[in-house]
């Protein structure tokens, strides 16, 4: 049998020292392109798809994804349920609190970031599938929002089991590999769908430069499919994980777009060919819009009896679940 990797492991460890060096202001540039591709007639256009996706990912470990099946009006109706579930007083948020270590409910500024040592300036709600039991508003608090969310996530999921076999194959997996290690039907799934709030912006902070919606980190799941509005930007990525410059490029937000960026587990399992890059939520600057910004991000996260192992043997084999454990252990006040 193979013997996976302790918590807090020394690797695991490196990648928190890493983070916590991202705290500064840093350059920005322009020099990158965050590309958009197309995936229309995705089955008679394959391997021109698979030729770009892994262009962009092996590059900058970002891209966006357009054409990509999910209907506007499925996404404007979950932005709207989100920002209604927002809106509800907040003693009946508290009803349905975060389940630690679970991913798994609402929290409110709890999630402290080690490159700035202070919360995001948000409030989040969690959907983990099997893990939601007292966790949802009533239907005469929010009527349809368990639906509505149930719906988007499973169609999230979809979409990012289709990306994740362009990459398989390109690893030398089988097309299903990642789908089987997401099985949405098993009480080990973990992949979660994260509804996002970061509060409007307060104009005495503006010009602050120690002031963050959120500070500068990894996603630590497979692959992340973020939802933004236009006109609400502040998304930033660090071009080259091991970049000391710090030149973060912008990520600008579309209705029609989904970013998507590479996360931890698939670098893993990928031997580093597929980086996982830092980004970050700067703060608005004057001229800019300051009000309320919404997000939806699906983060798909292998299920946790999964083994999480490269073939090349660069990082040491460790479940998903042990993993998943540690880094959100070292994201989330105590």
């Amino acid at each position: 049998m193979t013997e996976t990797t302790p918590l807090h492991s020394p690797a695991d460890m490196a990648e928190l020292d890493r983070e916590r060096r991202m705290g500064g202001l840093g350059t920005e540039t322009t020099a990158r392109e965050i590309r958009r591709i197309s995936l229309a007639d995705l089955d008679n256009r394959r391997d021109e798809i698979a030729d770009q996706l892994w262009s962009a990912a092996t590059d900058i470990g970002f891209f966006q994804v357009v054409d990509h099946g999910i209907d506007l009006a499925a996404v404007d109706h979950a932005f709207d349920m989100s920002a209604r579930f927002f809106a509800l007083p907040r003693e009946v948020k508290e009803q349905y609190p975060l389940k630690k270590g679970q991913n798994a409910g609402w929290e409110y500024r709890t999630q402290v970031r080690p490159s700035i040592g202070t919360p995001d300036q948000k409030e989040s709600y969690q959907f983990t599938r099997p893990r939601m039991e007292g966790l949802w508003p009533s239907e005469d608090e929010l009527a349809g929002f368990r639906a509505t969310i149930e719906e988007f996530e499973h169609r999230c999921w979809s979409l990012a089991m289709t990306l994740l076999s362009f990459f398989a194959e390109r690893l030398g997996l089988d097309h299903d590999f990642f789908t089987r290690a997401h099985d949405p039907s098993a009480d080990t799934y973990q992949s979660t769908l994260r509804l996002l709030h970061y509060y409007a912006f307060p104009d005495e902070l503006i010009d602050s430069e120690n002031s963050w919606r959120a500070g500068a980190h990894t996603d630590f799941d497979a692959l992340t499919l973020l939802f933004q509005r236009s006109g609400q930007g502040g998304l930033q990525v660090l071009p080259g994980a091991e970049a000391d410059g710090q030149a973060w490029t912008s990520v600008e937000p579309s209705d029609d777009a989904i970013t998507c960026n590479i996360g931890d587990m698939l670098m893993r399992w990928s031997d580093d060919r597929l980086p996982s890059n830092f980004h970050r939520v700067r703060a608005p600057r004057r001229g800019e819009y300051t009000g309320p910004r919404y997000t939806l991000a699906y983060f798909a996260q292998a299920n946790s009896d999964v083994l999480i192992e490269s073939a090349g043997g660069t990082y040491p084999p460790i479940t998903a679940a042990d993993y998943l454990a540690q880094r959100i252990a070292a994201n989330f006040a105590k």
